[in-house]
């Protein structure tokens, strides 16, 4: 019995000497960062009080901290961001859906400013700016160099007042100007409307306006069709949406998926993680879906592109989303300012991150550009096509009643309004041939 408890004290010893020999170095280390991180914070405190006592110029105290405080949160990722009091109030006013500006989203590039999408019926819309357009210089002035907040505030201005942006843009040679008119934003979340048989929900952003206006305008153009029973499918147009609440990004995948994962995001401490799943309840009752994006669509809408891709909810097409798989926590802080600060990633039902990578399409469908309308076309262009009903004195098709008759005029009518789609929207008339494909199959296995 002796003998055992000396081997127990002495197996006790040997645990607390082997302890204390692992934790030493491990304190020690603890230590000397800490000591480290006080030498730099001693640095910081050296250089500021030289720059406030022998700067050119007299410095702002109050401008000068804040911008050691927007660089310390900008150099960590191109999300992260220290944002003012007005910056802060601008991004709340922003998520309710109405603000001045010149209605573009954006990130920064390689010292540049770079265009994530224009906003619809906005005025860069109008102007023509366009998703990946590379913004060089506001107003003559080159901002190479400068932060994202400090380029944007450089674009704001009066509502009315004008700005000239030089833009670089891929597959044209020279840079060349914009001039956009300041304006008042107003964004409407989700316009709906239909397409022949098809509801076509064109998402813009993820504000909290989000779900229910997509809610309420699937519905009014269900009953407008005359009831679920007379739609073949519904396109969701995510294309050029910058993304915004995650909250509406889980609502509107919800909105069409009964059950299952929607996405799952997760920090650096794995308790930290977080998984959103659908509730039962489909607004389409079942209906085929189409989602429509591009290099434009970002962050939420990624987030419900992936989860109807990766529940073969539906078919996404067009061509690969921009790549922003991380999420942002905004913390107000002293001043009435906030930092928003990264603090996960998040991941699609199936585990994947999108983060730089984008979701890919189903069926990559490229959006050919407009060619401008040549000043004298050819005359030939112009002739109106014959058929046999043309020529004189031609059969006439008795075989067919005048309903059956209306019935094909009414199809060959659809059909002239699809092709003329195709030359206004490419992209979104070839998601709305895909769902006449998808109804047809799903009619034929009934």
């Amino acid at each position: 019995m002796k003998k055992f408890m000396l081997a127990a004290l002495l197996g006790t010893a040997a645990g607390v000497l082997i302890t204390t020999q692992v934790t030493g170095p491990l304190l020690a280390q603890d230590s000397a960062k800490k000591s480290n991180v006080y030498e730099q914070l001693d640095l910081f405190g050296d250089i500021f009080e030289r720059i406030r006592a022998q700067y050119v110029e007299e410095v702002d105290e109050a401008d000068l901290i804040e911008a050691a405080i927007n660089g310390m949160l900008t150099s960590l990722d191109p999300h992260s961001s220290y944002l003012s009091a007005n910056d802060f109030e601008d991004m709340r006013t922003q998520t309710s859906g109405e603000f001045g500006g010149l209605g573009i989203e954006v990130t920064q590039e390689e010292g540049y400013v770079k265009v994530v999408t224009p906003m619809d019926d906005t005025p860069a819309d109008k102007a023509g700016m366009e998703s990946g357009d590379f913004i060089t210089a506001v107003d003559g002035k080159s901002i190479l160099g400068y932060t994202l907040e400090d380029a944007v505030e450089l674009m704001r201005g009066p509502v009315g007042s004008e700005i000239i942006l030089t833009v670089v843009r891929e597959g044209t040679d020279e840079p060349f100007d914009v001039s956009i008119i300041r304006d008042t934003i107003k964004l409407t979340a989700v316009r709906a409307r239909t397409e022949g048989d098809s509801v076509v929900l064109r998402v813009s952003t993820f504000n909290r306006q989000t779900y229910p206006n997509l809610e309420a305008g699937l519905k009014k153009q269900i009953e407008r069709l005359g009831g679920e029973d007379n739609v073949n499918g519904i396109v969701l147009d995510l294309r050029n949406n910058p993304g915004g609440l995650l909250n509406q990004a889980i609502a509107v995948s919800d909105a069409f998926l009964d059950q299952g994962e929607i996405v799952s995001t997760r920090g650096r401490n794995p308790r930290d993680s977080e998984r959103y799943n659908a509730q039962q309840g489909d607004l389409s009752g079942g209906k085929p879906i189409v989602v429509l994006i591009n290099g434009g669509s970002a962050s939420a809408s990624e987030i419900v592109a992936g989860a109807l891709q990766d529940h073969s909810r539906a078919v996404v097409i067009g061509e690969k989303s921009f790549g922003k798989g991380s999420v942002q926590t905004v913390v107000p802080v002293r001043g009435d300012g906030a930092m928003r600060l990264t603090t996960s990633r998040y991941y699609t039902p199936s585990g994947r991150s999108i983060q730089a990578l984008g979701v890919a399409p189903d069926i990559i469908v490229k959006q050919p550009r407009r060619q401008p309308e040549e000043e004298n076309p050819e005359e030939e262009t112009n002739r109106p096509s014959r058929s046999e009903a043309d020529l004189r004195g031609s059969l006439q098709n008795d075989d067919i009643s005048e309903a059956e008759r209306a019935i094909i005029e009414a199809e060959q009518e659809k059909a002239e309004k699809a092709a003329e789609l195709r030359e206004e929207d490419y992209q979104l008339a070839y998601a709305l041939d895909i769902l006449k494909g998808l109804s047809a199959i799903n009619q034929d296995t009934e």
